[in-house]
């Protein structure tokens, strides 16, 4: 029986034609560029790994973000470090700068603690000196009949101090006290010193306990060199107090 060749269009083309339009189709897809987003991959489907590297590119892959992951961490790990230092050295600079502030308040506090204990402290008249007419004393040298005050022995030219903080009230001629100086006390009372050889300070003044303010003298009625001291209640005249209890009460030791 004999057979005769398939021939129209259900004819199956022949392994050449086939070939062809593959390699057809690969060329066209190539152009487009297709085959190198889409087509790749199924290319790939029927390569071999060894031809292709693709296990070998997949490790170093991994290798490389293994290092890049170690470096990161590391990297982190640094910065976390840096600035747990640095928030240690500012805190450090904190206490230290709250530690400063507080020492100086505290100088601060003292020296006003001391500075006021100086202002409030009394002092005698005349450095190591005493009391040579004491208040009170009856006689005929004095026009009220009795010594409105007490006498501290002094030399003429001796240092005569403030007894303590006040404001000058009176400094010039006194009459019978010669040169005088009145001057109102911080706790409202007044103090006189008189027959004075020269004065060291001016009305309005301010003085403070020791300061220097006259040296002794004879001037005024009086029969000799001495310092005339007077605790008073007002700056003026007949308005005297005993000066010794007056100091004392100061804790000045007269």
């Amino acid at each position: 029986m004999a057979f005769t060749r398939a021939t129209g269009k259900h004819r199956r083309p022949s392994r050449l034609t086939r070939t062809t339009k593959n390699a057809a189709g690969v060329a066209v897809l190539t152009t487009t560029g297709v085959i190198g987003t889409l087509a790749a991959p199924a290319l790939a489907a029927d390569t071999s790994v060894e031809q292709t590297g693709l296990t070998q590119a997949i490790t170093i892959g991994d290798s490389v973000a293994d290092q890049i992951d170690a470096q990161a961490a590391a990297q982190q790990q640094a910065a976390d470090q840096a600035a747990a230092l640095k928030k240690a050295e500012e805190a450090a600079r904190k206490r230290a700068a709250e530690k400063a502030e507080k020492e100086r308040e505290a100088k601060a506090r003292a020296a006003r603690a001391a500075e006021r204990k100086r202002l409030n402290t009394f002092v005698s008249p005349i450095t190591g000196s005493y009391v040579s007419t004491g208040y009170k004393t009856g006689g005929s040298l004095w026009s009220s009949g009795s010594h409105t005050g007490v006498d501290f022995h002094a030399a003429s030219g001796t240092a005569v101090h403030a007894v303590g903080s006040g404001t000058v009230v009176t400094a010039g001629w006194g009459g019978a006290y010669g040169n005088q100086i009145v001057i109102k006390m911080h706790d409202g009372t007044y103090t006189m010193y008189g027959h004075l050889s020269s004065i060291g300070v001016s009305v309005g003044q301010t003085v403070t306990p020791g300061q220097q303010i006259a040296l002794s003298g004879s001037t005024g009625n009086t029969t000799g060199p001495h310092l005339h001291f007077e605790a008073r209640t007002t700056a003026e005249y007949g308005s005297d107090m005993d000066p010794v209890a007056y100091l004392r009460s100061h804790g000045v030791n007269v």
